[in-house]
């Protein structure tokens, strides 16, 4: 175990801070990966920099799934470039609460989980850690469903088999976890070069207008006058943060050897959020990649209601005049659906470690959930057919917008406490604007989930 294990360092601070904290830290989040990237103490500030790099690359996944997919097609199709600027503000929100995550980690060596575990009752954080694996549930469940398109716009492989496949998913992330977090992020990191060249490449044959591309990202009141605009709009914010990401984050943080020190939390929870947010810049680069392609191919054509990947991966050869194309489209979903594969089997540990102290095997628990994700979607697939896969992808948003508030809420809350988080607590003006972030997302998502109830 590492030596900055509470109860091994009699140098470490206590865990508990101002007494904020109902019992000592236990077992470190992630406690095989804990402390075991080493960080250079000295030297230039980018040589600091590089040793936090990647962590936010592996949050960076949850914020391009193939359940985001969808809406960045549907607002490009239909409105043009006119929603970029949704994108812009959906990222920023996104940067805002994924600080906290870092600052959490790093200032209070906790997880959301763990936090959660600790602040409440037991009445109150099992339902919490019920409410997480759910969120994860869905999450996988948009993962297998994005896959197994992927694997049938690729290789022609129907459906129900694609999803089927999908479980084999668990011997990648194994043979990673053997190699060393490194080599995690390493992959992941190359699978999203390889979506952003897809992307360019795509982008390069599009030749989308970019003077309109450029105001596209400005604000303008026609999304609030329009109100089709406007609840595509809901739908790109509504579905940005993804409570797992909450979780998982605040658990790769503490993957680094930053040290124990107050000016070392210090450092670490600077270049941790640096890392997060150069990452969720490229989430935003490729986000609005697929809008910006929408808005060059189909909405400039006149097709105008495109939202199911099956048919833009369809219109995209016709439109662009390259078989290349609509292969370039599927490689990138299918890089994506194997990247959200990691980042789920990495969240689901913190989750059920952090909040039930269990350890399982990770190839257990990954086919634990992989099977609850495939069941519906196989059943869905050969009774409904493929479109049915469609509104599946988009009932897994809803679910995953009705956990959110059980995140973020205590995520903001536990940042803002100067007993818990001591000198490492969030400045108010920090504070102020993530619980503003907050409410918005969730006052959207709310507003998702009634008009997805009423029809």
């Amino acid at each position: 175990m590492d030596a900055r294990t509470p109860g091994l360092n009699p140098e470490l601070p206590p865990p508990s801070l101002d007494g904020g904290w109902r019992s000592a830290r236990g077992e470190p989040s992630l406690s095989g990966m804990f402390g075991s990237v080493p960080t250079a103490r000295g030297g230039s500030f980018w040589r600091k920099l590089v040793a936090f790099l990647g962590p936010g690359y592996l949050v960076a996944v949850g914020y391009m799934d193939p359940g985001n997919w969808a809406t960045s097609l549907a607002g490009g199709s239909k409105f043009g470039y006119a929603l970029l600027t949704v994108a812009l503000l959906s990222n920023v929100m996104a940067i805002v609460l994924q600080s906290l995550c870092t600052r959490l980690g790093v200032g209070s060596g906790r997880d959301l989980a763990q936090a959660c575990r600790d602040a409440y009752p037991r009445w109150a954080s099992l339902p919490l850690w019920l409410s997480a694996e759910i969120a994860i549930t869905a999450t996988d469940l948009a993962e297998v469903i994005g896959t197994a398109i992927g694997l049938n716009l690729l290789f022609h492989i129907p459906l129900e088999i694609g999803v089927i496949i999908t479980a084999a998913d668990v011997f990648l992330v194994l043979a990673l976890q053997a190699f060393g977090f490194r080599w995690i992020e390493a992959f992941v990191v190359a699978l999203l070069g390889v979506i952003a060249a897809c992307f360019a490449i795509q982008i390069a044959m599009a030749d989308p207008n970019w003077g309109e591309v450029i105001r596209g990202f400005a604000p303008t009141t026609q999304i609030l006058r329009n109100p089709e605009m406007l609840y595509l709009a809901l739908g790109i914010l509504g579905a940005t943060v993804m409570p797992h990401n909450l979780y998982l984050h605040s658990g790769l943080v503490q993957t680094r050897g930053y040290g124990d020190s107050v000016p070392e939390k210090r450092e670490a929870i600077k270049l941790a959020t640096i890392d997060s947010t150069i990452a969720l810049c490229l989430a935003l680069t490729i986000n609005a990649s697929i809008l910006i392609l929408a808005a060059a191919t189909f909405h400039s054509a006149g097709k105008t209601d495109v939202a199911e990947l099956d048919q833009a991966h369809a219109f995209l050869a016709p439109l662009l005049g390259s078989a290349l194309a609509p292969t370039l489209f599927g490689i990138a979903l299918l890089c994506c659906g194997l990247n959200s594969t990691i980042t789920a089997t990495l969240a689901g540990q913190v989750v059920m470690e952090g909040f039930i102290q269990l350890k399982i095997a990770p190839w257990l628990r990954r086919m634990i959930t992989r099977m609850i994700a495939i069941v519906p979607a196989v059943v869905v697939t050969i009774w409904a057919g493929e479109k049915a896969t469609g509104q599946l992808l988009i009932l897994s948003q809803v679910v995953l917008s009705l956990q959110l508030p059980f995140a973020v809420v205590p995520l903001v809350l536990f940042t803002a406490s100067r007993a818990k988080m001591g000198v490492f607590v969030a400045p108010r003006w920090l504070t102020a604007v993530a619980a503003l972030v907050a409410a918005i997302i969730i006052a959207l998502n709310a507003k998702l989930v009634v008009d997805y109830v009423a029809g």
